[in-house]
């Protein structure tokens, strides 16, 4: 196997510690006799937990070592895949380099671990080409990657020569992307001490649909035209949805997410203390063949806070314009995103030789910056009921209608009034009462 490893090229840059580094480096021990058997069984189990645990994480099972090089493959960034992802594979000469590692990757996917089970008197590798997964449907895992890789597998499996892996595999490139970004929708950043960022996948994001979220008509159709043409690649605005809490401004934009994934939008949440890393970001995906939402979810700004200025440098863009293929989307119950006081308003305070009242307008301006604010307010008696009951028909619940209708009056009357989010708790409360 390490033979057949070190002829990787363009893939070939792969931290020692991955499991197909270390189980190439096994059967390099295991050929010069340079650790014993017992050495190398337990490093052998040490790499067959850690591919169970990645079956684990992505609900694979059939053949687990061809799931795992697939997975391999469509998440590894180089400058081959990222080009395939942008305009496909053309033609030129990085093709053969690449069709070299395929040809590797194909003699991979076909390995004889059958020397290394009878000299370490082992049977694992062979339990794992055919894996039958306990309680898969329980597991929590994102079942939109497990999908994809599977597919992939199986085609790579059948594959009769490098050509029909390359084609293949660049094809998945074209059609879904490479790395973390194709495989998922929605991400969270973690800083770093060299002034990047990591993008963490968010795995259990809400399936909510934009006919899930009933009434808001208006406001779901203003949000859709805009992202619809942001996708599309024409001029689109930042988007702030403002109004009463608990109307479905966040749940209108994982909406979006969800409706618009297969045509390329993906989805970064971003709280107000990561505003210093806004730049990091942009500049991580500015080059990326996807259009990405920046999520800003509850924004708001106190009087003392200072983070409203890293946001109003992004969307300005400052001396670097801000990417096409970027809008920051924003929810806030405050509709010009800071605690206004009569203190504010008065010219008469002053402090460092400022105006109170300058440094207000400075924030207040803010709002300006998105090119299409949207009103989430609170429903009326009538359309809150209206909700209810669109809610209670989808979730099977066959109450008279009056009676939902006392029901669900007394429900919000102790659980903090009228909105969206009460009529989805209170049809939660009738579901959980019906099972009981």
């Amino acid at each position: 196997m390490y033979k057949i490893v070190s002829r990787l090229l363009i893939y070939g840059d792969m931290p020692k510690d991955t499991i197909l580094m270390e189980l190439a480096d096994i059967v390099r021990k295991m050929d010069d006799k340079s650790q014993t058997k017992e050495e190398l069984s337990t490093r052998v189990f040490t790499q067959m937990k850690h591919l169970l645990q990645v079956a684990t994480d992505y609900g694979f099972d059939r053949n687990l070592w061809h799931n795992y090089l697939t997975f391999l493959l469509i998440t590894n960034e180089n400058p081959f895949s990222i080009t395939c992802e942008k305009v496909g594979a053309n033609e030129g000469s990085v093709n053969y380099f690449a069709k070299g590692d395929f040809r590797a990757f194909l003699d991979l996917f076909h390995y004889d671990f059958s020397a290394l089970e009878e000299y370490l008197g082992i049977d694992c590798f062979s339990r794992i080409s055919n894996y039958q997964a306990i309680g898969k449907k329980e597991l929590m895992y994102n079942k939109n990657v497990s999908q994809k890789v599977q597919a992939l597998s199986r085609r790579l499996e059948e594959a009769q020569d490098e050509n029909e892996f390359f084609d293949c595999v660049t094809g998945f490139y074209k059609d879904y992307g490479v790395g973390m970004f194709g495989l998922n929708k929605a991400f969270r950043i973690q800083s770093r001490n060299d002034g990047r960022v990591d993008f963490v996948a968010i795995n259990n994001m809400d399936a909510v649909m934009l006919d899930d979220l009933i009434g808001y008509e208006l406001q779901k159709k203003k949000l859709v035209e805009n992202t619809l043409a942001f996708v599309q690649g024409k001029k689109a605005n930042n988007v702030l949805l403002f109004g009463d809490s608990g109307t479905g401004k966040s749940t209108s934009i994982k909406a979006i997410v969800n409706e618009f994934y297969d045509q390329g939008l993906r989805m970064i949440e971003i709280y107000k203390h990561q505003f210093k890393d806004l730049s990091s970001v942009i500049a991580q995906i500015k080059n990326r063949n996807y259009r990405f939402i920046i999520y800003m979810d509850d924004l708001s700004f106190e009087e003392f806070e200072v983070e409203y200025k890293f946001l109003k440098a992004v969307i300005e863009g400052g001396v670097e314009t801000r990417p096409d293929n970027i809008l920051i989307y924003a929810t806030s119950n405050r509709r010009h995103l800071i605690k206004e006081n009569w203190n504010d308003r008065s010219d008469m305070e002053h402090e460092n030789g400022m105006h109170r009242s300058d440094t207000m307008e400075e924030k207040l301006s803010l709002v300006n910056r998105f090119g299409v604010t949207i009103c989430y307010s609170k429903p009326s008696q009538k359309e809150y009921f209206h909700i209810v009951e669109g809610l209670a028909r989808r979730a099977g619940i066959t109450m008279p209608e009056e009676m939902l209708r006392a029901e669900a009056n007394k429900w919000e009357l102790s659980h903090g009034g009228i909105s969206g989010r009460t009529a989805q708790q209170f049809i939660n409360y009738l579901l959980g009462a019906m099972e009981g």
